[in-house]
C-alpha cells in the first residue's frame, strides 16, 4: 500500500479589511472579509518540510491591503480577480488561487458625511478561482432573512410510527437565504447582476405560492436563469426557520393563525442546485466551497 498527497491549498483566511474613500467631506465606506488560498507544487513543504515555493500567507494578507492602496476595490469580483491573477503569474510554483470575498454593507446616516449605520447581517459574497489564463467567478449572498405570512402549505407527505406533524395548507415560511450563482465569462457589470439577481430571488420566493420549501427554492434558481443569461448555475441553502402555532385553547383563545412560537433549532434545512443543461464547464469554479 502506498500514501500519498492528495489534493491540497493554504491561505491567509479572513483578513479584514475597510477602506475609506474621501471626496471632500463625503466619505465612503467599504467593509470586506478577504480569504486567500494558494495550489501548485507544493508537494515538497508538506513531504519534507521545504517552503522554497511557498509564498507566506502573512504576504498573502499584505498583499491584499496593498492592492487595496494601490488601486480602488470597486466590485469584489475585479478585487478577488485581480489578486487571484497576482499570486498565479507572480509565483511560479503557484498554478491556482482562490479569493473569497464577503462585503459588509454600511449605510450613511441621514444627513452627514460621515457616520455609518451597519445595514443588516446579510452579505454580499463572490468567491473567484484563477488558474493559468483561466478564471471563474461565483458570486452570491447569505445571510437574506425571508419570511412570509401566508401562501404557504405543506402537506401529502407520507406517515409513519414516528410521524406527528399535523398537515397545513397555510403556514408562515421564513427562511435565510445563501445563494451562490455560477456566471458565464467574465466582464459582466457585477453590481447590477448583483442586484438583479437578488430581485429576482425576492420576487421569486415572494410570488410562488409553495407546496414545499423545496418547491419554492427551485423557483427561485429558475427565476434567477431565466432572467439572467450571464448565469449558468445556482445553488440554494435554506434553512426552514419554523413558527408553530401557539396553542391558547387552554386560556379560552382561539389563534387563528396569529400568534406563533419561532423555533431557532433544529431546523429543516433545505439545500439544491438549478443549472442550465448546456452550462459550460464549471471547471474549478466549486473548489474548496462548501458544498452549497
Amino acid at each position: 500500500m502506498a500514501i500519498v498527497l492528495g489534493p491540497n491549498q493554504y491561505g491567509k483566511a479572513e483578513n479584514r479589511l475597510v477602506t475609506v474613500t474621501r471626496d471632500g467631506a463625503v466619505h465612503t465606506i467599504r467593509d470586506l472579509t478577504v480569504s486567500t488560498s494558494l495550489r501548485g507544487d507544493l508537494a515538497d513543504t508538506h513531504l519534507t518540510g521545504d517552503n522554497s515555493k511557498v509564498l507566506a500567507t502573512d504576504t498573502q494578507k499584505n498583499t491584499v491591503y496593498a492592492f487595496a492602496k494601490r488601486a480602488p476595490v470597486g466590485e469584489i469580483e475585479d478585487f478577488a480577480l485581480r489578486l487571484g491573477r497576482h499570486f498565479v503569474t507572480s509565483q511560479e510554483a503557484i498554478t491556482g488561487a482562490r479569493v473569497l470575498i464577503d462585503e459588509h454593507a454600511w449605510q450613511r446616516i441621514e444627513g452627514n458625511d460621515h457616520s455609518f449605520v451597519q445595514a443588516g447581517n446579510e452579505k454580499r459574497t463572490t468567491a473567484v478561482t484563477v488558474e493559468g489564463e483561466r478564471a471563474w467567478v461565483v458570486s452570491g449572498l447569505r445571510d437574506l432573512v425571508v419570511l412570509k405570512s401566508t401562501g404557504s402549505e405543506f402537506h401529502g407527505f407520507p406517515r409513519d410510527e414516528y410521524t406527528t406533524l399535523r398537515e397545513t395548507h397555510d403556514r408562515i415560511l421564513a427562511t435565510s437565504v445563501t445563494a451562490r450563482w455560477r456566471y458565464q465569462g467574465d466582464g459582466i457589470d457585477w453590481a447590477d447582476s448583483f442586484a438583479q439577481v437578488r430581485r429576482l430571488l425576492l420576487a421569486a420566493f415572494a410570488g410562488k405560492h409553495s407546496l414545499s420549501l423545496q418547491q419554492t427554492l427551485y423557483a427561485m434558481g429558475e427565476a434567477v436563469l431565466e432572467g439572467r443569461p450571464e448565469v449558468a448555475e445556482v445553488r440554494l441553502s435554506m434553512p426552514n426557520k419554523h413558527h408553530f402555532a401557539v396553542d391558547l385553547s387552554p386560556f379560552g383563545l382561539e389563534n387563528d393563525n396569529e400568534v406563533f412560537h419561532a423555533a431557532d433549532r433544529p431546523y429543516g434545512l433545505i439545500e439544491g442546485v438549478v443549472l442550465r443543461d448546456d452550462a459550460e464547464d464549471a471547471g474549478s469554479a466549486w473548489y474548496a466551497l462548501p458544498s452549497f
